[in-house]
């Protein structure tokens, strides 16, 4: 992470949501962010413990309180940003959570908020805002139309390997592995680019991003393939990785779609969570299987699947290999659990192809 950060000190609401997935924007930032230095967390739940060993049975240095008045009272550093950290089916913010928005406010913290349940249009939170001189920034407000792309075909001038991390469900942990494949291409020596397309990946500093989810519909892609082409304009990288949203066949958040369709991947690496059994917040919704989903990109691209990455959710740290080594029984496909034991391999493989890709360029 940045020494460094874009914004400044942040406290993270994630009350009665931390460790679940209703709170993996704040997951998110407890892992990684660019924009903010994570001071603490807010979850009732979770109070006097570190939150990477919350999340990872890794502690990372930045304690859960109770409150923001606790965080605001043990906390040897200021926080300049209150940031919603929920990210709830619909996006709606709970009363409780417009509250805490509230005592932020007047303790004088910004807010940053990826809610579709915009706090500057409440006229009781904007005036406070107003009165207290900060700042309220709802990512998911789209722009004006006149700032909007619409999709051009410029997409086709991207001469580096672009990469999609897509998913076979929502909540499974695209983004998460994207930001490690980042993070790996750019240890071993590559540049990487991460094109955001939610509103965390917006918080966690992808200087190339689009919120899908807001988008008007007729610009969907013309924003993706725009945060593509601006990333390889103007930094060259060696890959481009484009986080997924949703996935293909989920009922709610088929966003795979689009990205496929506009971001033009050469590769996909598929993430999974193979205790699911149902698309997460709808229940009697079975989940496809990993074949079925892996046939549906193949079909709807003509791209290929080059590897699966593995969300151990509901597994002992003792399974996640046995686990493994099942997807590539099922799928022939090798497998990695990038969070659990990094993404060294996964990154040895990509960047074989980004070898093959030069020497054909060449």
């Amino acid at each position: 992470m940045s020494s460094t950060p874009l914004d400044g000190n942040a406290i993270v609401y994630a009350d009665g949501a931390f460790n679940t997935p209703n709170g993996k924007t704040a997951h998110g930032l407890a892992r990684f962010t660019r924009r903010y230095r994570v001071i603490g967390i807010i979850d009732q739940q979770y109070a006097g413990r570190d939150s990477g060993e919350v999340l990872d049975g890794k502690p990372n240095g930045i304690p859960v309180y109770s409150c923001l008045q606790d965080a605001l009272e043990q906390s040897d550093q200021r926080p300049a940003y209150f940031v919603i950290g929920l990210a709830p089916d619909g996006g709606r913010l709970p009363g409780s959570g417009r509250m805490a928005v509230r005592e932020a406010i007047q303790a004088g913290l910004n807010v940053d908020s990826g809610l579709h349940d915009f706090i500057s249009n409440d006229p009781g939170l904007r005036e406070a805002a107003e009165q207290y001189g900060v700042k309220i920034r709802d990512v998911r407000k789209t722009p004006d139309r006149d700032q909007l792309h619409f999709f051009s075909g410029d997409i086709e001038e991207v001469d580096c390997l672009k990469l999609a991390v897509l998913g076979t469900d929502s909540a499974i942990g695209k983004r998460t592995t994207a930001w490690l494949i980042v993070h790996g291409l750019e240890a071993a020596g590559y540049g990487a680019q991460m094109i955001g397309t939610g509103q965390t990946g917006w918080m966690q500093g992808a200087k190339y991003s689009m919120i899908m989810d807001s988008c008007i519909n007729d610009f969907v892609s013309g924003e993706i393939e725009h945060a593509v082409v601006s990333a390889y304009r103007n930094e060259r990288p060696d890959v481009i990785v484009i986080e997924g949203q949703g996935s293909l066949m989920n009922p709610a958040y088929p966003g795979g779609f689009e990205i496929l369709a506009a971001g033009r991947p050469d590769y996909v690496v598929l993430q999974h969570a193979p205790t699911r059994k149902e698309y997460d917040g709808f229940p009697g919704y079975k989940l496809h299987s990993l074949p079925e989903q892996i046939n549906a990109i193949k079909t709807v691209s003509g791209r290929e699947v080059i590897a699966v990455t593995l969300n151990h959710e509901g597994l002992q740290p003792d399974e996640i290999d046995a686990a493994c080594r099942a997807v590539t029984e099922e799928t022939g496909l090798p497998c990695y659990d990038v969070l659990a034991h990094g993404a060294d391999a996964l990154v040895k493989q990509i960047s074989s192809y980004l070898r093959s890709d030069a020497d054909n360029r060449n």
